[in-house]
């Protein structure tokens, strides 16, 4: 669907798959990263239509393009600013607002705004809010390289890079009881 104010094939509102891998391309996104990003919309589109199933509405054309286009900032940098990166590069190519705020939001388990602040990101909070965003941030995690992995997996690895007590192991922790919850019921 292209917005009303441009014909610009990058301005796009919801960008198809082609569309969304196209723009990774165009942003010099390298393959791995292209890789990763697919196999994070596949898990994160499973996960949304078994909200779905369950009852719960999820908008799974959002997480399948906010999946695919979440590491865009990594064709920037590597660094934790990947997410506001990708964020930025989505909003001044004109894509939805939703999507920027998936890419800002999907950095570890979310990010408060006091753990912002010391890694060097502007001081506001970068914690995913809407299912949507949660869905891409959880399937992010559950997703190594371009391998699915469980979430045990993740906490140990969060633990092994982290520490065993940093806070983000405890928000990965409700994150996944969250999702699970919604699939479960």
């Amino acid at each position: 669907m292209i917005l009303s104010r441009s014909s610009s094939p990058h301005r796009l509102k919801r960008p198809t798959t082609e569309e969304a891998l196209s723009f990774l391309k165009k942003k010099a996104c390298i393959p791995k990263i292209i890789k990763h990003s697919i196999a994070v919309a596949t898990t994160a589109v499973e996960l949304a239509e078994s909200c779905t199933r369950k009852g719960t509405h999820v908008d799974i054309a959002l997480v399948r393009s906010g999946a695919l286009l979440h590491d865009v900032g990594r064709s920037v940098t590597t660094d934790v600013k990947h997410g506001l990166e990708g964020a930025g590069i989505l909003r001044e190519a004109g894509f939805s607002e939703d999507l920027a705020r998936i890419a800002e939001r999907h950095v570890g388990a979310g990010i408060p705004k006091e753990e912002a602040m010391a890694l060097g990101l502007p001081p506001k909070d970068y914690l995913p809010e809407t299912l949507e965003e949660k869905i891409v941030c959880y399937a992010d995690k559950l997703v190594s390289g371009s391998k699915v992995t469980d979430i045990a997996y993740v906490i140990k690895n969060f633990a092994d890079k982290l520490g065993p007590d940093h806070p983000s192991i405890e928000r990965l922790k409700r994150l996944d009881k969250e999702i699970t919850h919604t699939i479960n019921g």
